[in-house]
């Protein structure tokens, strides 16, 4: 296939590129700057002058390709409003591009949906709208699941891992680092999952080949506790361990402090019965004993 990329030089998209490319697919991908389109070059994908905000090009290369995987995203947390406005605008133009050609279009969600238990891949994601998280683009996309779009949501743990992330695990261990000691909220019981980034790359690649419309997959390799994060992050730093109150969350992880605090598992065993996807690098734990957050 000809497959058409946003965030192919990003923390994920630039895992997913090789897998495509080993399974005999042409990539193109969009370049916000020359050193961006250097990188996808040196990747084997062919740049396409643009950014997200230029719907008129996400379009042109959208009608021009067999496949669409979105995984750039703002990701401004100054102007989450800003972010979610581009987000949607962007699904928007791509679903409507390929509304009733039968082309898949994967695009970037997450795993952190609270329902109350273990979240699934059956579980629809109840946010919608254009003012929802990520201005409501799964529910977008999985509305044209039924108008001739092969959408498919990739829900991404929060923690993405692997040597050079600069996300939340990177900020966790500057909280650790600036409070001279490792946190976890409360009693530390909550769960969050955790993926490598090279796994989480592998199912991109599968999932696009082979998942039907309207599925959401779900780049889970692991369901965590904070504490464990925390004692993980301890050990890596060398640093002690324990518990930040609920009055203090905030001030000890800034802005991450009350997503931290969430309690959100997920399971994601349907997608490896599916696909045959079975994670087989470092876990969270071996990555920040390697040094992947801390050398």
């Amino acid at each position: 296939m000809d497959v058409f990329m946003t965030g192919a030089s990003g923390w994920i998209g630039s895992a997913v590129v090789p897998e495509l490319i080993a399974a005999g697919h042409a990539v193109r991908g969009i370049a916000r700057s020359d050193r961006s389109a250097a990188a996808l070059r040196d990747a084997g994908v062919e740049p396409v002058a643009g950014d997200l905000d230029q719907l008129d090009v996400l379009r042109e290369q959208a009608l021009a390709a067999d496949a669409v995987v979105h995984l750039a995203n703002k990701h401004d947390w100054s102007d989450q409003a800003g972010t979610n406005r581009a987000e949607r605008a962007a699904v928007q133009t791509f679903v409507t591009a390929l509304e009733g050609t039968g082309k898949p279009f994967l695009l970037a969600s997450g795993t952190a949906i609270p329902v109350g238990r273990t979240l699934t891949e059956l579980d629809a994601n109840p946010t919608s709208g254009p003012d929802a998280p990520r201005g409501g683009t799964e529910a977008l996309a999985m509305d044209y699941a039924a108008r001739g779009v092969r959408s498919i949501a990739a829900r991404f743990a929060p923690t993405v891992h692997g040597p050079h992330d600069h996300g939340f695990m990177a900020i966790l261990v500057q909280a650790a680092r600036d409070h001279g000691f490792s946190g976890y909220p409360g009693d530390g019981a909550n769960r969050w999952t955790a993926v490598n980034r090279l796994d989480a790359g592998r199912l991109v690649a599968l999932a696009l080949d082979a998942a039907p419309a309207g599925t959401a997959v779900h780049a889970v390799a692991e369901v965590v506790t904070t504490r464990q994060i925390a004692e993980a992050i301890g050990a890596a730093l060398d640093l002690p361990v324990a518990p930040v109150e609920p009055d203090h969350v905030r001030e000890h992880f800034g802005w991450l402090g009350a997503f931290f605090a969430m309690d959100l598992p997920a399971s994601a065993d349907l997608t490896r019965q599916r696909f045959g996807w079975e994670p087989t690098h470092a876990t969270l734990a071996e990555d920040l004993a390697a040094g992947a957050y801390t050398s």
